[in-house]
């Protein structure tokens, strides 16, 4: 487990194995994570978790997503160890390494906390509901199925919004079949999208969210 966490950058400051297991680990000397050891505890089982608090997410995310290629030849996004996504103007992701220990690491001030309760916010359309819902089940709850099914009703009604909103909901989705290894189901969209009459100034608004699609290109091909 520990040489997980020093592929990541970490320094293990810590380590005891009797007369229990037991070790400590910091990150360029900004905070430190303790470990106990479990006998016969599964990772599937671990109940294990922290939140550290860190002043950006995207860049350390970039960072650890890199090291993870690094050491395993490809970004874990599966079983144990995994990373969840990172998407644009995303608050925080989870870290789970091979033991089941889960890290969560959040934007610092109060960003992460008005994402947490967008869902909320009253006045919002059904288009801007359904994705501040499956953005909450998604990157809070780590529930994909769950921000899919809410994107698929929302995209059943029919138009209820702008032309942005239903790109955004359509691409929301796209990136949701593609976590959820249903490439017919993402392409099938992504030629819906493609085929929406958007104006300029609509194109430059969903900026982000076509950054997004470029990253799914080769899932998107087919």
């Amino acid at each position: 487990m520990l040489i997980f966490w020093q592929a990541l950058g970490y320094k293990v400051t810590y380590k005891q194995k009797a007369p229990n297991p037991y070790a400590a680990i910091s990150y360029e000397d900004d905070y430190e994570i303790h470990f106990f050891g479990l006998k016969q505890l599964k990772p599937q089982d671990n109940y294990s978790g922290c939140l550290v608090i860190v002043p950006e997410v995207e860049q350390l995310h970039a960072l650890f997503s890199e090291r993870l290629k690094a050491h395993f030849s490809k970004v874990p996004n599966k079983g144990f160890p995994r990373i969840t996504r990172m998407k644009p103007k995303q608050t925080r992701f989870t870290l789970t390494d091979i033991s089941g220990n889960s890290v969560i690491f959040i934007k610092q001030g109060k960003e992460d906390e008005i994402a947490a309760e967008e869902y909320l916010q009253p006045g919002q359309s059904s288009f801007q509901k359904a994705l501040s819902t499956a953005a909450r089940l998604r990157d809070f709850k780590n529930d994909d199925a769950a921000a899919a099914k809410v994107l698929d009703n929302a995209l059943a009604r029919g138009k209820q919004g702008t032309p942005v909103e239903l790109a955004k909901v359509l691409i929301a989705r796209i990136e949701l079949a593609v976590a959820l290894d249903k490439p017919e189901k993402a392409r099938a969209l992504y030629s819906e999208f493609r085929n929406m009459e958007l104006s300029a100034s609509e194109r430059e608004s969903l900026a982000d969210e076509i950054s997004l699609l470029k990253t799914l290109e080769t899932s998107l091909k087919g």
